[in-house]
């Protein structure tokens, strides 16, 4: 299976973000890309860098948006995993995935289900928690495992998926860099990023897509400075290999060829799941494991 990741910066409004979404797509699916992977909230800026009830507008047209989704993935014959911002009711919001298979059938959702709640990244103020649960999305190229961004840092999410059948783990990502930060202080947070994801690679045994937005943003409130996406989008393998990675600057498709039965082959070797103690992780139900708490 060839798969592409569009690492994409915001183009200044919607309708321009989306036709240079578009262009990468058509490249993509003519160089034989059957998965192609969007990253976090990508046809508009990232605006969870303020509390502004401006931009709830920017829900209202899920269901257009779907439909217009739906006819790219026809249209180029490819599954297609989108990132769209939902209007489930007034005042009910969720960031959502919808993925398409190459009819332009809709193959399945995910609703993030980890919120942030961090300075310049204030989700909880715009997204309600998941409550799809962490279920793996059946499709013509595979059982994938969809999760988004902040859930990338739960391993609890990872072998859920894992457990369920996922044969790949796929992020969308929208995650920067303050740049009053230094610079050691970056090299950290993104080593952190990612190694914890090739983590969830190696301890389930199966690849792992990570789809990160490129680009300065600024916060048009003034209350951050801004945020510069890192880009920084990769695809590893089921040892946690990197089989390709783009860089922190440019737009970019990463190309990738994921074979199923590589994962077999690692299981094999590292049988994580054989070896789990499942008796004695009752303590993973509880929120700390005080001594003297029941």
């Amino acid at each position: 299976m060839k798969v592409a990741l569009i690492q994409q910066k915001y183009h200044h409004s919607k309708a321009d973000t989306i036709a240079v979404t578009v262009e990468l797509i058509d490249k993509a699916s003519s160089c034989g890309a059957e998965l192609i992977v969007l990253q976090e909230l990508h046809q508009n800026e990232y605006f969870c860098q303020s509390e502004d009830t401006r931009f709830f507008e920017y829900a209202v047209s899920f269901e257009d948006d779907i439909k217009f989704w739906s006819n790219i993935a026809k249209v180029n014959s490819i599954v297609l995993v989108t990132s769209l911002f939902e209007q489930r009711a007034a005042g009910l919001y969720h960031n959502t995935v919808v993925a398409f298979e190459k009819d332009g059938s809709i193959a399945g959702k995910y609703r993030k289900m980890h919120i942030p709640d961090d300075p310049g990244f204030y989700e909880k103020f715009y997204f309600t928690p998941g409550d799809m649960g962490f279920e793996p999305i059946d499709t013509s190229v595979g059982r994938l495992g969809v999760l988004v961004c902040w859930d990338q840092w739960y391993p609890e999410a990872a072998r859920i998926m894992a457990l369920k059948g996922a044969e790949v783990l796929i992020y969308p990502t929208a995650i920067g860099w303050f740049d009053e930060d230094n610079d050691d202080e970056k090299k950290r947070q993104l080593d952190s990023w990612v190694t914890i994801q090739k983590s969830h690679a190696i301890a389930n045994g199966i690849p792992v897509l990570s789809c990160n937005r490129v680009g300065f943003e600024p916060d048009d409130s003034g209350v951050m400075k801004g945020i510069r996406f890192w880009g920084n989008s990769f695809v590893c393998g089921a040892q946690g290999e990197m089989m390709t990675e783009a860089d922190n600057k440019n737009e970019n498709i990463l190309y990738a060829d994921i074979n199923h039965n590589r994962s077999k082959e690692v299981r094999d070797i590292w049988p994580f799941l054989r070896d789990r103690r499942i008796e004695d992780y009752k303590c993973l139900l509880k929120r700390y494991c005080d001594n003297n708490v029941q």
